[in-house]
């Protein structure tokens, strides 16, 4: 329960201020910018990781622990119930946007620019990426060394920030399916659920490649 909670707490609070963060921008003129959303995903995920890294792993994304799981470094009884409650966090975070900000109709929702092919290259190739950071620092249940959450934050913001025009930069389904599902957009989400998913897994063969070439 503790690594339940953990999760949920972290995955509410990177919903709440990631993608207030652009429900903000938006009723307030710009005044967030884009550069200033990423660096608030960024921020957050970091903060998320020092605070709960050393309970639940601070997965904080369904598509980490299914990669996790594949990698045999995360047990398969407990992957569900850290899926089940990121989304469960997620989508109550997007709930309190809704309750805060009632004019807003997409809540911060991912939204492919261009088509939706492109948008889940993108997302595939961004969570890639971010999942051989991810597992080269961290363990599955506990992050490592004190710059893991260092490392991890700033590839998400650098990865929001170059490609957020794009795709929206999600690299995590539960960031997507909680605005989704609250703000009733789902016409695209299969993008954000797939690719992140993919992803990652592809990430698990070119880390255990890349660590046998080592040794």
């Amino acid at each position: 329960m503790r690594k339940l909670l953990a999760e949920f707490l972290g995955t509410y609070a990177l919903v709440f201020a990631g993608t207030g963060a652009i429900v903000i921008d938006q009723q307030f003129s710009g005044a967030i910018t884009h550069v200033g959303i990423a660096i608030t995903f960024g921020l957050i995920v970091m903060s998320m990781i020092y605070a709960f890294g050393d309970i639940s792993g601070a997965h904080l994304n369904p598509a980490v622990s299914i990669a996790f799981t594949i990698a045999g470094r995360f047990p398969l009884k407990e992957m569900v119930p850290y899926i089940l409650t990121q989304l469960a966090g997620a989508c109550l975070a997007s709930l309190t946007l809704r309750f805060m900000f009632p004019g807003s109709q997409m809540l911060g929702a991912t939204m492919p620019s261009g088509t939706e092919m492109q948008s889940f290259v993108m997302e595939l190739i961004l969570t890639f990426f971010l999942m051989l950071v991810i597992i080269n620092v961290a363990s599955g249940s506990k992050e490592q060394g004190m710059f893991a959450g260092l490392a991890i934050g700033a590839v998400v913001a650098l990865e929001a920030m170059f490609a957020g025009p794009v795709c929206g930069a999600s690299m995590n389904p539960a960031r997507s399916l909680g605005p989704a599902i609250i703000s009733g957009h789902l016409e695209h989400i299969w993008i954000y659920l797939a690719a992140p998913v993919a992803g990652a897994i592809a990430a698990v063969p070119v880390f255990r490649m890349l660590k046998h070439n080592d040794k």
